[in-house]
């Protein structure tokens, strides 16, 4: 196959990986990982300069909103339904937890990276209500 024409890859491992990245924009792959588990969540992040797309494409995903400012606000949950498209917008804090055996999809600016989205830790309370609305959404 030509790769001028057409570029095909694909991901089989754990966590967070670019796939293609195009002029301003990023195609990645999410999937489970063990510091993404409920319990073993520490922080949010959020993304100054992009939306970030979330696209279930398999298995089980529970996102988790924290409001958008300078600290994180209200914390709310979202199961993700397959093939629906979630757009986490510019300034929202957010984390995530991928089930096993599941993959989503994400669709962000290429220029996605530490320097432009700042992570804060989250206090036990904070951490005690992700676990408590997972288990709500998740029934």
């Amino acid at each position: 196959m030509n790769q001028k024409e057409l570029e095909i890859t694909q991901y089989d491992g754990e966590g967070y990986l670019p796939l293609i990245d195009f002029e301003s924009w990023r195609v990645a792959e999410l999937r489970y990982c063990e510091e993404l588990e409920v319990e073993n969540l520490k922080s949010m992040q959020k993304h100054n300069e992009s939306d970030e797309v979330f696209v279930l494409l398999q298995g089980e995903f529970t996102l988790f909103l924290g409001g958008q400012g300078e600290t994180i606000g209200e914390i709310t949950a979202v199961k993700l339904e397959p093939l629906k498209l979630y757009n986490v917008k510019k300034g929202t804090f957010h984390t995530h937890t991928p089930e096993k055996g599941s993959t989503v999809l994400i669709v962000e600016n290429r220029n996605t990276c530490d320097d432009n989205s700042p992570e804060i830790e989250l206090t036990g309370a904070q951490k005690a209500l992700i676990e408590k609305l997972y288990q709500k959404v998740n029934r």
